[in-house]
Order: C-alpha cells, then structure tokens, then sequence
C-alpha cells in the first residue's frame, strides 16, 4: 500500500462513508487520514467508523490516522417567531439575553460573553456573514445594532465577532465529553475548534495528557495575531478557512494560508489545509477549474496536508473526490518548477545534533539520489524533523510503537511501518534495508539514508547517520 505522493489526504467520515466498502473505497482511493466530525452525529456513531478504520488497517497492514474534530463553542442566536424575519438595511436591532422569540426588531443572543467583549463601532455576523450588525450602544445585556448587510436571520443561525477575544474556553462541555470518548477509542489526532489563543492550546493538551495529538484549528482572527506561540504549542495546525473567512476579508484568507503554512514548515509542525476544496464536488462528479488551483496551491506551499470535507462526509461522489485530489496532489509533484519551490523554503536547522544530522541525511539522499529516508523513532521526532525538509527521497519512519507510527502519517512524505525494537544497530539497518526492500522503496543495489538515536529509545536523540546499499 504504498503511496505514490507525499502530500497526504485527509477525507472527513459521515452518512456517505460509514459502511465498510465505502471507508475502504476512499482508503484505497488515497485516504490517509480519517476525520470523526463531532459537530455530527452521535458517539455511536463515530465508534462504528472507528471500527471499520482499525479493522482495515490490521488487514492492510498500513497504519491509518484518525483524527477526532471537536465542535468547539458555537455562538447562536436563539428562536425567531415564525421561524424567520427579514432585516433591512439602516434598521435598528437588538441583541439581548431575554429568552424570547425574536422578530424583526430584536432576537435572543444568550452569550453574556459576547456583550462583555463587544463595544460601539464593531461588527456581528450572522448566518456566516449573509447579516451584518454594526453595535451602537452596548452594555453587559444587551447590544443596540444597525443593520449594515440587510437579509433574513432564523432559528439558531451562528454569530461571528470579527476582531473580539471571546473570554470562552475553546472547550465547551460537549467537547469535554467528546474529548474523553475519543480518548477512549484510541484517535491519533484531536483538532480544538476556535482557538483564540495559546492558553486554548495548553489547556487541550493537559486533558489529553499525550494520548494523541493535538491540532490547533486557525479559524479566528485572535489567533492570527499569536500565530507563533500557537504554533510551537500544538502538535499540529489546520487551516480552516471556512470561519477565517467570514471572520476576515475574503482577499486575506490566501496569504494568511501562505502565511499559516510558512511558520509550520519552518517549526516543524504538521499543517492541514482545509474547507471547500473540492466543494462542487458534494453534488458533481468533477470539481471546477479553480479547485483544481486551490489544491495545487496548498501542496505547491509544501502543506502536509489536503482535506476533504463535506465531498467525502455527505457528498454524492466521495470515492471520485479523493481520486481527484489526488490525481491533482500527483501531477504538482510530478512539475518540475515543484521541486525548486520545496528547496527555496527550507528552515534552518537548530543548532542540535538532532537538527544536523537530519538536515545531512536530506543532502546525502539528494546528492547521492537514495531511494529512501529511513527514520528510526520512538516518539515521531525524528520523522517529523525529517518530513521538514521537505527532502527529494520518500521518508520511511520505522518505530516500535504503534500509536507513533499512526501519528506519522499525518506528515508530508512518509510512509509508517510498525517495527520490532532494536537494541544493537547493525540489526536497524538490517531492519532499514529489508523494509525498503519489502514495501517497494528499494531495488537490490540501490542506497537508503538511515537516521536513528543511540541509546535507542531515547525520544530527539538523533545522532548517527548510516548510508546503506540495499
């Protein structure tokens, strides 16, 4: 099961992907990484899918990852009579904590948290932009508006606070309870929804306590502004450009992609690009021409990863979309500009030994055209500085322990196998060169770079490089 592109595929599970042949159609289609939406359906549900992902994965024999999405705090208007009103522009409207049905000229917003950040002069979005408020009078109850973006708001539709830092944990109950079900099942990755600040991320990981990684999602301005502290905080970073774009103007939301996916490469940090790739494709067999662009663009910025969302969750073609996606993730990193733009954008290594060794192994395998990267690790480091590079040679990240190897295949370029552990090196290189051999890395005679720690075991103790003929 070896796959031919190293930017990997992330296809969100739901009504259209839950039975077996289906999960397996996307999986064989180029599926990497699978996503549990826990802003749907019930844990019952997601466990199901989770089944049919591990079951596959022991009959392939190709570690899968599985990614729990949390829905985060989802700001709402409450009921409106008659379900709907029409707002029109210049009108005044008020938003309070009165549990009542609204109309057209007031409607319950049952958030204290938002009037207590809100002041004359900003803006409330509502239904994902298609309202727009602009507060004149504020207080801890209320908020007195002009309807800027005249249309019709209805039961329960989303608020957006461009500009505010909400004081709300990224985490709500619900996402407590949802946090320690997927905990239970044993996922690989948990995304936090609307994180607004590094603290969100710091209080994530202590309820996770190392139990899979964490993904900071950048889908609020608040977080743009400390991208770096998030960043080097989270195990992971997606960009979710859905919410980043109502909150922000659509003409931002490229370069802060650029932006987002820049500091990931240059921290060594796994990044998600997501939200309406392939979006024509929930009702059309084939995309447009500019989601074709899209996708390329992501992988030709050197994101790890492309992602799939309603197209593989409720669309009519889910198996279509990621052949698609990945016809398209193949034919950028078969260009021949695709390389030098991967090369022009290197970090520099830290000064460690870990950091210089990996850095050599990329040069040795691109001077000496090697037929693979071999990592050997035990917490992911070492492969995640190796994906880094962003090297010409496919990386095989070796390691003994399970839940790192189904880590791993969130990282740009590598392909994860589940090894026995090692205490004398000639038998790792042995190991390395069999692998390569047996997953279709490696034809007898051709070279493999080997990277590992001695003591073994020792998590960021890289320090040997080996070159090896198969």
């Amino acid at each position: 099961m070896r796959r031919i592109c190293a930017t990997k595929i992330v296809a969100t599970l739901g009504p259209a992907t839950t039975d077996p042949a289906a999960i397996e159609a996307i999986f064989r289609a180029g599926a990497d990484v699978f996503r549990l939406n826990f802003s749907h359906g019930a844990h019952a549900d997601h466990k199901k899918r989770y089944d049919v992902l591990r079951t596959l994965e022991e009959r392939t024999g190709r570690p899968i990852a599985i990614l729990a999405d949390l829905q985060g705090p989802k700001l709402r208007i409450g009921t409106i009579k008659d379900g709907a009103a029409q707002l029109k522009k210049g009108a005044r409207f008020r938003l309070d904590l009165e549990d009542i049905p609204g109309d057209a000229t007031r409607a319950p917003l049952l958030h204290p948290e938002i009037f207590a950040a809100l002041s004359p002069g900003q803006d409330l979005l509502i239904d994902d932009g298609r309202v727009r408020l602009r507060a004149l009078e504020t207080s801890a109850r209320h908020a007195l508006c002009e309807v800027v973006v005249a249309g019709a708001i209805s039961d329960r539709k989303g608020v957006n606070v461009p500009g505010a830092v909400l004081p709300i944990s990224a985490m709500t109950e619900k996402d407590r309870r949802d946090l320690a079900f997927a905990l239970e099942l044993g996922v690989d990755w948990v995304a936090l929804s609307f994180v607004q600040r590094p603290e969100d991320i710091a209080e994530a990981k202590k309820l996770v306590q190392g139990r899979a990684g964490v993904c900071a999602k950048l889908e609020k301005p608040s977080a743009i502004d400390k991208l770096e502290e998030i960043v080097e905080l989270a195990d992971g970073v997606m960009v979710a450009r859905g919410d980043l774009g109502v909150e922000m103007p659509p003409e931002d939301v490229p370069t802060l992609q650029k932006r987002i996916v820049r500091v990931c490469r240059r921290v060594g940090r796994p990044v998600i690009v997501a939200t309406q790739m392939l979006d024509s494709m929930v009702h059309a067999p084939t995309p447009t021409r500019a989601e074709a662009s899209d996708v390329a663009t992501a992988v030709y910025d050197g994101a790890d990863a492309v992602m799939l969302s309603a197209e593989t969750a409720s669309g009519e073609y889910p198996t279509e979309a990621v052949e698609i996606m990945e016809r398209i993730i193949a034919r950028v990193e078969r260009d021949p500009s695709y390389r030098p733009i991967m090369d022009a954008d290197h970090a520099k290594p830290e000064p460690t030994a870990a950091d210089a060794i990996t850095a050599a192994a990329a040069q040795v395998a691109a001077t000496i055209k090697a037929a693979a990267i071999v990592t050997f690790t035990t917490s992911g480091s070492t492969t995640l500085r190796a994906a880094r590079e962003r090297p010409e040679a496919p990386i095989l990240c070796l390691t003994q322990n399970r839940r790192t190897a189904r880590r791993m295949v969130l990282c740009w370029g590598t392909h994860c196998v589940v090894s026995e552990e090692f205490s004398v090196f000639d038998h790792m290189v042995d190991k390395a060169l069999k692998v390569a051999r047996t997953e279709g890395f490696a034809d007898p005679g051709e070279t493999i770079a080997i990277t590992a720690g001695v003591p073994f075991g020792t998590p960021g103790a890289t320090n040997i490089l080996r070159i090896a003929w198969a």
